[in-house]
């Protein structure tokens, strides 16, 4: 399966994946003892939703140990873009600014997160002109 053809993770997917991308391959033991600590989860439920992950293709995994080690096929940053471009497209009519304009005032952000937006902002228009 190529990786644009991976489909869209679901929330609970989404929380597997954050964890494989923070701490790299792992087998579902780890992976439901971090999930575990945040909130009581399963292990056969965790177990299961791996196994699903794997048939879709948002999961890869290495069958040469006795434990099974999984990895994300996608990274994060993949991802998290599109999952933002579905944001955008279906709670924002397609604008980006309309995005980022609640993003901003729906969180204080600090001095700092806000000079890496203002560079940001600065490299994206310099790169368009």
């Amino acid at each position: 399966m190529a990786h644009s053809d991976v489909p869209k993770p679901t929330s609970a997917e989404l929380a597997i994946l954050q964890v494989l991308w923070d701490r790299g391959p792992s087998t579902v033991r780890d992976v439901h003892g971090v999930l575990n600590d945040d909130k009581p989860t399963g292990y056969t439920t965790v177990l299961k939703l791996m196994q699903i992950m794997l048939e879709k293709g948002l999961l890869e995994r290495d069958d040469s140990r006795r434990q099974h080690v999984y990895t994300p096929s996608v990274a994060a940053d993949r991802t998290q873009r599109q999952l933002i471009g579905d944001l955008i497209d279906r709670a924002f009519s397609g604008s980006a600014q309309k995005l980022v304009m609640q993003a901003l005032s729906a969180k204080r952000i600090s001095r700092e997160e806000l000079d890496e937006i203002r560079a940001l902002l600065d490299d994206i228009e310099r790169q368009s002109s």
